[in-house]
């Protein structure tokens, strides 16, 4: 099954149409040279008031449902120098709501002109006398990475949009590229000008001797004992889609997809009774969605010490997101939704099946075998997958959300693919570097992400408490030396709520609506529960350390601000840093019974193995968000026992 936009809610997805419409009005100003291209181009989400509103009167209470306009937003790279035009518009009515021209601001890169940089280094002959002098004279055969180049201070940055080029060498066109560096070649290109600046040469390293295959064809015999493993629904699906709405047991949400951030979720809430003998959905996220990563690496040499990419706002998850039609990325009954992008000269596409959802059995939800009564009682877990999946240069990542019978949310990264290599002389082991082939080293590296959760727990005036757990001291009220104790501080401004960690004291965060209480009184909340969360290792003070503040710790919190959305800034490309969380943190604003957002930073250090060579095993990381008071008792009671024959014992 699969979806296309068909805008009938102020949050759908953008429609070809809309995008056609909205390059058509800044086209029709005459103020941009057909050199513009368009860098971004995604919805301008309504303002809550009006998105409330809205929803008020769509649910037929009485209230006419407010007209909701349909806004875009677009950041358009005028020519060759390092500036963009930010711009809203309204194609509902076809006015131009906002025009801001930004110098010194790079976007993310360019697909059109990353292309012209590998035509531009193979041209070049300083670029074709480096490669001859390691025997290379097939141009053909040389796989060409650009990179986000980061911010130095060197001369090449200024008023440039530039990248830095990396090459492979790849014998036959199915080599695996990452397996053969042709290391010691380093190119500068300014992208808008499509100019090669400097070609640098740190010296010659022979070539890795193997190919690093990873196809069936290199692998060889493949294990034959593996039983086939079905999936079936023959009653179909227990989720139900109109749109981008989707409806699964008592969940519900609105998917989509955001050029930059990749797959976001609107609205998500769960059906409860409303106390009053009928039902109704408490509001649980108002968004969410991963709003930025960076990727820095440990390696100290003049070829990697540079090496550290912002994968959401340097490249754009949604723009590498892959069309899931051919492969097993879902099994089971999968619905998939399409989304309609924008090209960079402003023409729309669609990604066919960019998202993928289906069900899945997650084992034991709840389970107790009664000794003294004589009754079992046992429920299968199962939850709601929404997922996708971008390729980021060598890396992928997959983006999986799930939701639980319990109330559970869960998000899971996957992170697989190729690592990014470094050839070295035989015999030599460099440091920070974990030897994976005959002359072939994967640096030290990290991969972390910021999601940023717009919390509504039963509304929107929330506060978010720290929960630790602690050994109380021996004495007359701990006469066994064995008491728990447990404190829960509020976070009350925004540079209290900078918080790290702390396993050792269970840490965890709750939030909480102090004004709506459950049925024994408590204030309803749910818990943030960490799992992998390492932060930045490099030195705040380094350029990575600047541009990437946000990763330094596993918790901020902020009042909501609609245009405070991406958590190192809206434009880290060549940035000097400072931007983001930092910046709108400094101000210290109150955090207590308001509209929050809630930024929590995790991810991997990844020391790499030789086993995640030729092909990374999925290194997963993540966080839940767990109900803590959000209701009365277990809320998978009603989850009925499985009928299918599949538990029966085998006699």
């Amino acid at each position: 099954m699969t979806t296309t936009s068909v805008p009938t809610h102020p949050l759908d997805m953008l429609a070809g149409r809309e995008i056609e419409a909205a390059v058509r009005l800044v086209r029709d100003t005459g103020r941009l040279t057909d050199a513009a291209r368009f860098a971004y181009i995604g919805l301008e989400e309504p303002d809550k008031e009006l998105l409330a509103a809205f929803s008020s009167g769509a649910r037929g209470d009485g209230s006419e449902a407010t007209s909701v306009p349909r806004r875009v937003r677009l950041v358009i790279v005028p020519g060759p120098e390092a500036s963009v035009i930010e711009t809203v518009v309204d194609i509902s009515n076809g006015s131009i709501d906002a025009w801001e021209e930004r110098a010194e601001t790079r976007p993310a890169l360019l697909f059109e002109e990353s292309m012209f940089a590998i035509i531009a280094c193979k041209e070049h002959p300083d670029w074709q006398a480096a490669m001859r002098r390691r025997g290379i004279t097939d141009w053909d055969k040389v796989q060409t990475d650009p990179w986000p180049a980061g911010n130095f201070g060197i001369a090449h940055e200024d008023n440039r949009r530039i990248s830095r080029v990396l090459f492979y060498y790849r014998e036959n066109p199915t080599d695996n590229g990452y397996a053969r560096p042709i290391e010691g070649v380093l190119a500068f290109v300014d992208l808008g000008r499509r100019e090669v600046l400097e070609v640098v040469d740190y010296g010659v390293v022979p070539l890795p001797p193997e190919r690093g295959g990873y196809l069936p064809a290199d692998v060889g015999a493949m294990r034959t004992d593996l039983k086939p493993l079905e999936i079936t629904q023959p009653e179909g699906a227990s989720f139900t889609v109109e749109g981008n709405l989707v409806q699964w047991q008592k969940w519900s949400m609105r998917v989509a997809m955001d050029p930059y951030e990749g797959l976001v979720l609107h609205t998500i809430g769960y059906e409860d009774a409303d106390g009053k003998g009928g039902r109704r959905v408490r509001p649980i996220l108002h968004r969410a969605s991963v709003s930025e990563m960076v990727v820095p690496y440990g390696e100290p040499g003049p070829m990697h010490h540079w090496k550290n990419a912002f994968d959401a706002g340097e490249w754009g998850l949604g723009r590498m997101a892959n069309s899931l039609k051919l492969g097993c990325d879902c099994v089971g009954l999968i619905h998939y939704f399409d989304v309609d992008f924008a090209t960079e000269q402003g023409g729309p596409f669609t990604l066919e099946n960019a998202i993928c959802m289906h069900e899945e059995d997650y084992g034991i939800l709840w389970k107790h075998a009664d000794l003294h009564g004589g009754t079992t009682e046992v429920r299968r877990s199962r939850r709601l997958v929404v997922s996708s999946i971008s390729t980021v240069g060598n890396y992928e990542y997959g983006f999986y959300w799930y939701f639980y019978l319990d109330g559970t949310i869960q998000l899971e990264v996957k992170l697989t693919g190729i690592m990014s290599t470094m050839a070295v002389a035989p015999g030599e082991v460099p440091p920070n570097t974990t030897m994976v082939a005959p002359q072939l080293a994967a640096p030290y590296h990290q991969h972390l992400f910021n999601v940023r959760l717009d919390v509504d727990i039963d509304g929107s005036s929330n506060t978010v408490y720290e929960v630790n757990a602690d050994p109380a001291a021996p004495g007359p009220d701990n006469p066994m030396a064995n008491t728990i104790q447990v404190s829960a501080t509020a976070l009350e401004t925004e540079l209290q709520a900078k918080r790290l960690v702390d396993p050792a004291r269970s840490r965890s965060w709750k939030i909480v609506n102090p004004g709506v209480l459950n049925g024994l009184g408590q204030p309803v909340a749910f818990k943030l529960v960490p799992g992998s969360t390492p932060t930045l290792l490099a030195d705040p003070d380094s350029s990575v350390g600047r541009r990437a503040g946000f990763a330094s710790r596993n918790l901020w919190v902020t009042p909501y601000r609609a245009d405070e959305r991406r958590a190192a800034g809206e434009h880290p490309n060549q940035h000097a840093g400072g931007d983001g969380l930092p910046a709108w943190t400094a101000a210290d604003r109150p955090i207590v019974d308001t509209d929050l957002v809630v930024w929590h930073t995790f991810g991997v250090t990844h020391v790499p193995r030789p086993e995640d060579w030729p092909v990374m095993p999925v290194e997963y990381a993540g966080f839940h968000l767990v109900p803590f008071g959000f209701f009365d008792r277990n809320p998978a009671l009603d989850v009925p026992p499985t009928a299918n024959g599949h538990c029966e014992a085998d006699h």
